[in-house]
């Protein structure tokens, strides 16, 4: 069977991109280089976080979307699925339901809030944790670029991630559910939802799923491209008319920390920033937070409100959603559960499959005798090296560098600090004798 190729949702137009080096020291994972004088991302190595995206000064890398005006017109009923960052980027909104009314008047037929969906899966989060035999700390699965950094560096962690489906997958499943309830003569070919992100890696996870569960997101909007359709329409929204059906601890959901104070449990860790986020499981995996029982990990500064697909400064977003409070109560919804054990969680709201490693290492060789030729090779190489991780050479560290030059992709005199020191050297000999 062919193995499934993931669909990224991060591009690179290389004819605007000048080499200037700063993605190559922003990416997580190591997957881009600077080659003649322009950035190139590898595939097998990019987990979609952006943080190529929002540093490229060029507008060389970006994240691709669908477009509101892309959804097709045979879909009969069409449910927007707003992100609880959206909340946050508009000034002076006193009333979630004018947001609503505005998504209404854009052309969906009905809207079903992300933050909503929060408050359910929080609930599950807590009863799960209830259990004794789980793997501690529990990692939030709510970031897929976290999760595909895990799978990927950190694959002794797989076990520890929620086995419990982010609120946006939620949301699709339930808004689609209940169309049908409310509308028989729709059929499931009618109904498509529409993700309003802040990120590309959750375009990316609509695309391919978590682990080997599916999504039922149809469609993947920018906040940035619906902020544009909505602005004026939330301006002009009658207060009152239609309610939010979500109270403040799942909209909180959108800055760092607020997943982990729906738990309930002071044993948490929340970090926000993919750079944060890897020294965090760094220390999970050496056991240094014994006593953790949680861990909120956000690949975006400040949370889902600094995804690179927002428009508002992500500190400002957050005050205003912190400033929703007074209109909203705390919580709206709970899994109602008759007469089950405190740590049940209904099967609807689990992962199919178990978050597993499937995405392993980029080997040297086929060849196990070979590959370890080339490891000696690389050690070699990396010890004649200046290991300053200068990045003139178009890699990210002397590390890569070294492995790049074994693997066939540039040349030792690539180098600019080696070549420049042997230069010097070659020059004051040449004085002395």
């Amino acid at each position: 069977m062919a193995k499934k190729e993931y669909r990224h949702s991060v591009s690179l137009d290389a004819e605007k991109c000048i080499g200037c080096t700063s993605c190559l020291r922003q990416c997580p994972t190591e997957a881009i280089r600077i080659r003649d004088g322009h950035a190139r991302i590898t595939a097998e190595l990019c987990i979609d976080c952006g943080n190529c995206v929002r540093v490229c000064r060029q507008k060389a890398k970006r994240a691709v979307f669908d477009k509101f005006s892309d959804i097709s017109p045979k879909y009969k009923w069409r449910i927007a699925l707003p992100a609880p960052t959206l909340y946050g980027q508009f000034d002076n909104l006193k009333d979630v339901g004018a947001l609503i009314d505005a998504l209404l008047d854009c052309g969906f037929d009905e809207v079903y809030e992300v933050a909503k969906a929060a408050e359910i899966i929080s609930e599950a989060t807590r009863r799960y944790m209830r259990k004794q035999d789980i793997p501690r700390p529990v990692i939030s699965s709510a970031c897929p670029a976290i999760v595909r950094l895990i799978r990927m560096r950190f694959p002794d962690l797989c076990d520890n991630v929620l086995p419990i489906l982010p609120p946006v997958e939620y949301a699709s499943r339930k808004a689609k559910e209940k169309a049908l309830e409310a509308h028989p003569e729709l059929t499931e070919k009618d109904i498509c939802t529409v993700f309003i992100s802040p990120c590309p890696a959750k375009a990316s996870y609509a695309k391919n799923g978590l682990s080997q569960t599916s999504s039922t997101i149809d469609y993947v909007v920018s906040i940035s491209e619906m902020y544009l359709l909505l602005r004026d329409k939330v301006k002009r929204a009658e207060p009152g008319h239609s309610e939010s059906q979500s109270g403040i601890s799942g909209v909180k959901w959108a800055s760092s920390g607020g997943e982990s104070e729906g738990l309930f449990n002071d044993r948490y860790l929340a970090a926000d920033d993919m750079n944060n986020a890897i020294q965090v499981l760094d220390a999970i995996e050496t056991g240094k937070f014994p006593r953790l029982e949680f861990i909120e990990l956000n690949a975006c500064p400040g949370g889902c409100v600094g995804g690179p697909a927002t428009v508002a400064n992500p500190y400002i977003a957050k005050s205003r959603i912190l400033g929703l409070r007074h209109g909203l109560p705390s919580s709206k919804n709970y899994l109602k559960l008759m007469d089950q054990k405190p740590d049940y969680v209904p099967e609807n709201l689990m992962v199919d499959s178990p978050i597993k490693n499937h995405i392993p290492p980029v080997r040297l060789s086929d060849d196990f005798s070979e590959a370890m030729r080339m490891m000696q090779e690389i050690d070699r190489i990396y010890e004649e090296l200046p290991r300053i991780d200068c990045g003139s050479c178009g890699a990210p560290t002397c590390r890569a560098f070294a492995e790049d030059v074994v693997k066939g992709e540039c040349l030792f005199d690539d180098c600019v600090v080696y070549m420049r020191r042997m230069m010097q050297q070659q020059k004051t000999g040449g004085e002395t004798t």
